[in-house]
């Protein structure tokens, strides 16, 4: 079974934080109405989807993938790498304590769940403005006695790991070249977003679905060719808070 933690996204999501994206305004009515979009999906996918209440006064919350880093054996809460976005990780604790043992990442240590990816027993870190060294460091020492390897990735120009990179499958990686090095993912397959589509590599895979943005119809066909099943769904307003689709879940596999 396949349950997906999200959040109703709160009335303040047009205040979130912003580090390279220029701020626009966002439609609460619109991003609403695609956050219903987003967990209609994911129930078609196959994964029961577990909704929080609103948080009006933590505007990034409805981003709840960064507040815990999901693995097998247990979750890792995270510490954000902005103070205005530490307490979602308070708020979403009590529901991931539910569903797996739960370890923390202590100060000085930075990370967010947007910069991690798992490939197999590999996770990638991205360092990146909200995630730092030791906070790489702090998930390979809670993630190592179960197996896990911790691999550091360098960023070029984007937010998180995975504004630039997705895991299709435990072998395959989908790639914005421009914004991660390739030459990280040695023994994986890699595919190429289309050049026209830069935000298009981050990609939800649910089941036997990968969720792609509306946004990137020439990246979902190429996909599509590569034999994948893939789902179109609109993110929009969200991008705009530089959110895509792993952003809004946290995916657990339960027996």
């Amino acid at each position: 079974m396949i349950v997906a933690l999200t959040r109703e996204p709160a009335r303040s999501l047009d205040a979130c934080e912003l580090t390279y994206r220029e701020r626009e305004p966002i439609d609460g009515r619109v991003a609403a109405e695609q956050h219903r979009g987003y967990r209609e999906a994911l129930r078609e996918c196959g994964a029961e989807v577990v909704m929080m209440p609103r948080i009006d006064e933590l505007p990034d919350s409805v981003f709840v993938e960064d507040a815990a880093v999901v693995l097998d054996e247990l979750a890792v809460l995270t510490r954000p790498g902005v103070e205005s976005r530490r307490a979602e990780v308070r708020a979403v604790e009590p529901e991931v304590a539910r569903l797996r043992p739960v370890a923390r990442v202590e100060p000085p240590a930075t990370l967010e769940g947007g910069d991690v990816m798992r490939a197999g027993r590999k996770l990638y870190v991205g360092l990146s403005p909200r995630t730092n060294a030791a906070g790489a460091a702090a998930l390979g020492e809670l993630s190592a006695p179960h197996g896990y390897e911790v691999v550091p990735v360098e960023l070029r120009g984007c937010l998180h790991l995975k504004s630039g990179c997705s895991a299709l499958d435990d072998e395959t990686i989908l790639v914005n070249p421009d914004w991660v090095d390739t030459g990280i993912f040695r023994g994986l397959r890699v595919v190429a977003v289309d050049a026209d589509e830069p935000w298009a590599a981050n990609v939800l895979r649910v089941g036997h679905t990968l969720c792609v943005g509306t946004a990137f119809p020439r990246t979902a066909r190429r996909l599509a060719a590569r034999g994948y099943e893939v789902r179109a769904v609109d993110c929009s307003e969200f991008a705009k808070a530089e959110g895509g689709l792993t952003c809004m879940s946290l995916i657990f596999r339960q027996p």
